[in-house]
């Protein structure tokens, strides 16, 4: 089995080669731990510069800095809320109908899981798979948004895989609603880094199982985009700096095993990385 040093130094390295680190328009915001300590740090060229202040407001860059390969890359936010959508590729739908409105649920912020770290299968789990996501960040509160607001309230993205065990989502013996399918510890991985100042209604997604890509397509395939779902969510529950929207998988899922090795990969965003583990 891979190491975890080993998954470290593959996510840093995709991290420090992303051709988007270099352009002076995009900043990759990562949350970091060194030495018990956990901050928010900005990521340019192998290194991490820590900021001060508020993530989504007033901050500075400060002089304090590691090397990417001496510090625990953690999700990147801890959100107040995070959503998700369901159905929101045509290549994901088989015989459904298209949703006339996103399909929206709730991922219990206790399913987070940092990159690198495992996703642990239930020991009662028998079909669990994985979904490879586009992830929004909420930058400012939103409440009834229009698209232009929608727009300007996304402070940025990051790679999500919604971890699914399809038995409990949708089996003979599903559950009433999906707080373990999809809420389960550690089936929200979610990083390596927030990406602000991305088109990200066209970028490439590619999710990868034991290497092999398993799924591929586009942002702009999205049926709802990120600003249509950003705003319909804010009708109804207002949005707070922080809150995550995973926004649907696209193509077809399988299940996992232990000892698998799960990919999400976004352009200009980096690669999620992460092992199968047993409970």
């Amino acid at each position: 089995m891979t190491t975890r040093r080993s998954f470290q130094g593959s996510m840093l390295a995709s991290l420090a080669a992303s051709p988007a680190a270099a352009a002076p328009a995009v900043t990759r915001y990562v949350r970091i731990q060194h030495k018990g300590k956990i901050v928010h740090a900005v990521e340019e060229a192998g290194e991490v510069r820590v900021i001060q202040g508020d993530l989504f407001g007033a901050h500075k860059v400060t002089s304090e800095k590691y090397k990417l390969a001496d510090v625990k890359l953690l999700f990147p936010i801890v959100p107040p809320k995070a959503l998700a959508v369901g159905l929101n590729y045509k290549s994901h739908l088989g015989n459904r109908p298209a949703p006339k409105q996103p399909e929206i649920f709730y991922k219990p912020i206790t399913c987070l899981c940092h990159p690198g770290d495992p996703i642990v299968i239930p020991r009662e789990s028998k079909n669990t798979h994985y979904e490879g996501e586009i992830v929004v960040v909420i930058g400012k509160k939103l409440v009834n948004a229009t698209r232009d607001q929608a727009i300007d309230g996304i402070f940025g993205v990051t790679c999500g895989n919604d971890v699914s065990e399809r038995d409990w989502q949708n089996g003979p013996e599903k559950d009433l609603q999906w707080w373990r399918a999809k809420g389960a510890d550690t089936f929200g991985p979610m990083g390596p880094a927030i990406v602000r100042g991305l088109n990200y209604g066209k970028l490439l997604l590619e999710t990868r199982l034991n290497g092999k890509s398993v799924q591929k397509q586009y942002t702009s395939d999205l049926l709802f985009d990120c600003p249509a779902i950003v705003s319909y969510v804010s009708k109804y529950v207002t949005l707070t700096p922080g809150d995550v929207i995973f926004t649907g998988t696209p193509g077809s899922t399988q299940k996992m095993s232990p000892g698998d090795v799960v990919e999400v990969e976004i352009e200009g965003v980096g690669i999620l990385k992460n092992t199968i583990k047993a409970a």
